[in-house]
């Protein structure tokens, strides 16, 4: 497996996706190859996370300790 170059789709740049991050995505089961370079990648998770509102959320516990 070697290092291959790939172009995002949203800023139309040529990035690289290295082998280590193929053996990470082949071991995560991911089918597909990234679609964006890693700052628009970025910019995406952090737009998503920014327009979600509401009380935090992602399995937080607001109450300090053990859910239990």
């Amino acid at each position: 497996m070697a290092d291959k170059t790939l172009n995002c789709k949203d800023c139309n740049n040529d990035f690289v996706f290295t082998e280590g991050e193929q053996a990470f995505y082949k071991e995560k089961g991911f089918e597909n190859e990234p679609q964006r370079c890693p700052d628009c990648r970025k910019a995406r998770k952090s737009q998503r996370n920014n327009s979600r509102g509401g009380f935090g959320g992602g399995g937080r516990s607001f109450g300090g300790g053990n859910r239990w």
